[in-house]
Parts: C-alpha cells; structure tokens; sequence
C-alpha cells in the first residue's frame, strides 16, 4: 500500500475539493485525480462521488475512513521507532484528548518522564475522548490519560491525581443565586460530568458556548459576563490573578485522572516506570 495514496485520500475527505487538496499536497489537481483512481482500482471501488462543487464519500470511502487514518499512524510510529538511536532507543506513545493536555502541570510532567527514564522518546497524541479505547486496542498508542476509564478487559487502569472542577465567573462575588441570569459556558467533560451538572437546577439553561476546549471555554469567561465549569488546573493562575472568581457556594466537582494500558503491552516495563511518575498539578484554585 502507497500511503501516499491514503494521504491523498484523507485531504480529499477533509477539503470536499480536489482543487483544495491538490493546493494543501502541493501537487496538481491531475495528479490527486489520478492518486484517488489508483486507490480506487486497488479497492476495488468508488471512494468518492464526483459532482461540481460537491464531493462526497461513499459508502465504501466512509468505511476506509478509519483504516487510512490508523495506518498512517500507525506507520508513522514504525518510522519514529526504526529510526531510534542509540541516545533514544525506545518510544512511548501516549494519547490524550485536547482538553487534558491543556491542564497545568501536564508539561512538568512529560519533563519527569524525560528525566526519569533515559533514552525515551516520546509521541504525544491528541484524540478526541470517545477515540482513546479504540485507539489503545488498535495500538496506535501506548497508553492514554482520561478521566472516564472504560470498562474492557485486558486493560490496566492507575489513578495519578485528583483535581476539582469549579464554578468561575469574571464576576466577584457571585452565588447560586445572583449567577442564574448569567449566560452559561458548558465544557463538555463527558458523561459523569454531564449527570452532575444536569442536577444543578441553577444552571439548567441552553449554553451561549458549548465548547470541548477549556481554551475556547475559558478565554470566553475571561471576556464576558458569563458562568461555567472549568478544571482547577486549567483555572489556578486566572483565579490566584483575579480574573476569575469562584461562585462562593457552588457545588464542587470531584474529578479523577487516569493512565490506561492494555495489560499485555509489549511495553509494560517502560509503562511501569512513567506510573512512579504523578504530575504535580494543582488539584483546586487558590
């Protein structure tokens, strides 16, 4: 298989345009024309259906969809581990969605894993939420970091830190009471945190920002009259600057993080020395 051929299918997908994607791979839209026809002849199948100013997956395409993206993936970290010297001579992968990797205290501990453990190379992956189990059994990569572990056997779960979300405003001073006109941000932090939240009955509003970046999130409630959760390591350095206040009596919100792996890992003994290694974030805002 020519990944090349893949990756040209995967900017096709994205852009909808042959034109598009011929720009974004530099190459001339007959040359993407005729990558997406080898694909084809090789597939045995349509991949896209050709109308002017309208490209669409097939049934076939959507089915392919994930196997390029995993192989791709996949092949990228055979390069990375090939190409290993003897300086770094061994790689973890590690996943995450958008959202953990922007907690505080998340980089001071990616550099104890480099202290720690000589010779590690590391390939951080960012993945939406619902695709950390999938990609863990698929071995796209080593191990994940979440809050929500799923239950499937084979795999190992380790609770390396707990933290809180919290109720902020731009707001001093505000309670249960005077933030129920406020215009609501709502984080989406999975389904434990939707249960919770859905029992607030001071909350129950359409959201002006449902967002899955704490970023997106919080660079809203630092700008505008407004009320939502966010994670304390996300929070600590705007509330210690007054730009964000805690509602005074608000509930708060237990969370935990976790490492998962799968039980069987080739990569158990690497694994095991990066779970001696907690992130010193903060679990709650000053």
């Amino acid at each position: 298989m020519d990944t090349d051929l893949l990756k040209t299918f995967l900017e096709v997908t994205k852009t909808r345009h042959f034109g598009r994607a011929a720009e974004h791979l530099f190459l001339t839209q007959s040359a993407v024309s005729f990558r997406v026809r080898q694909l084809e002849s090789q597939l045995g199948n349509p991949l896209f259906t050709r109308q002017r100013h309208n490209v669409q997956l097939t049934a076939a395409g959507e089915r392919l969809l994930p196997y390029a993206e995993a192989i791709l993936q996949t092949w990228g970290r055979a390069k990375q581990d090939v190409a290993l010297t003897e300086e770094y001579n061994s790689q973890i992968t590690i996943g995450a969605s958008a959202l953990i990797w922007e907690f505080d205290g998340i980089s001071d501990w990616i550099n104890g894993i480099y202290d720690t453990v000589p010779g590690l190379a590391l390939r951080l992956e960012s993945i939406p939420r619902q695709d950390l189990a999938k990609s863990l059994l698929d071995k796209s990569v080593d191990l994940f970091i979440t809050s929500e572990p799923p239950k499937i056997d084979g795999i190992r779960v380790f609770k390396i830190r707990d933290y809180q979300l919290q109720l902020v405003s731009q707001i001093e001073h505000c309670t249960m009471k005077s933030i129920q006109t406020l215009p609501l941000v709502y984080l989406d932090w999975g389904a434990r945190f939707a249960i919770q939240h859905s029992k607030i009955s001071e909350l129950q509003r359409t959201p002006i920002l449902h967002s899955h970046s704490s970023r997106m999130a919080l660079d809203y409630l630092m700008t505008h009259p407004s009320v939502g959760y966010l994670p304390a390591p996300v929070i600590n350095q705007n509330v210690e600057n007054n730009e964000l206040y805690v509602v005074d009596d608000a509930p708060i919100m237990e969370q935990e993080l976790y490492l998962v792996w799968q039980e069987k890992s080739e990569k158990s003994d690497l694994i095991n020395q990066i779970t001696d290694i907690k992130p010193q974030m903060v679990t709650k805002s000053v």
